[in-house]
């Protein structure tokens, strides 16, 4: 019997604590020339939701930061992501690169944050970094906007159970060299989330017990 106290970030912890949950991704090509990297997924409670205590909130009760990318950039430039970058000397480890991330792009303040855990790396062939996704708990959240509009020019807090809603997602098609890629993806009020960010919250979902059945045959062709 588990000893976690019930609720959303006790499944998380559950989730990610069996060592199969991963991401399917093609492996780098060139591996030896990588960037280390990090993310930060940060689950909180809607401001809007009563919670007597954090464990006591459920999936339906939580939201999720993330952010649009400026359409300068020349990695990813206009996609959502989750807030996060490349390793830099002073950073301690993979969360400190994480968290000095979200507080620059998003104004995030870091002591309300509880992290959760730091989960396998992933490869981001598109731009050859090896990215860690640092999951985290927003125990006390602060006010979050786009600091920084050469980098970021939107941040959201969305409802997870609207990229739960079947009538949010889809598969998204890119086709590149003659190539098609095929992944999950979500439809936020026309903002969509697809690529590496929708693949690590679907896994997270399914992971958690969360997913609710969504039809993957309905396909859209995502323009980068």
């Amino acid at each position: 019997m588990s000893m976690l106290p019930q609720g959303a970030r006790a499944e998380l912890l559950a989730a990610v604590a069996d060592h199969s949950w991963g991401v399917r991704i093609p492996p780098l090509a060139d591996p030896h020339n990588a960037h280390d990297a990090a993310v930060l997924i940060l689950f909180g409670v809607l401001d809007r939701v009563p919670a007597p205590t954090a464990d006591a909130a459920v999936a339906r009760d939580l939201d999720v930061l993330l952010q649009r990318r400026a359409p300068t950039l020349s990695s990813h430039p206009g996609q959502v992501s989750f807030p996060g970058g490349r390793v830099e000397p002073d950073d301690a480890d993979l969360v400190a690169t994480a968290l000095r991330e979200a507080e620059e792009e998003t104004g995030l303040d870091p002591d309300g944050v509880e992290i959760l855990a730091t989960l396998p790396v992933i490869p981001l062939a598109a731009s050859n970094h090896l990215v860690t996704p640092v999951l985290a708990w927003w125990q006390s959240p602060s006010r979050v906007v786009a600091v920084d509009h050469a980098e970021t020019v939107e941040v959201f807090r969305v409802p997870v159970a609207q990229l739960l809603d079947p009538a949010s997602r889809f598969t998204s098609t890119l086709t590149r060299m003659g190539h098609t890629f095929r992944g999950p993806a979500f439809d936020v009020d026309g903002t969509i989330v697809w690529g590496f960010t929708a693949m690590v919250l679907d896994a997270l979902f399914d992971a958690t017990g969360w997913t609710v059945p969504w039809d993957a045959s309905v396909e859209r062709t995502v323009e980068v």
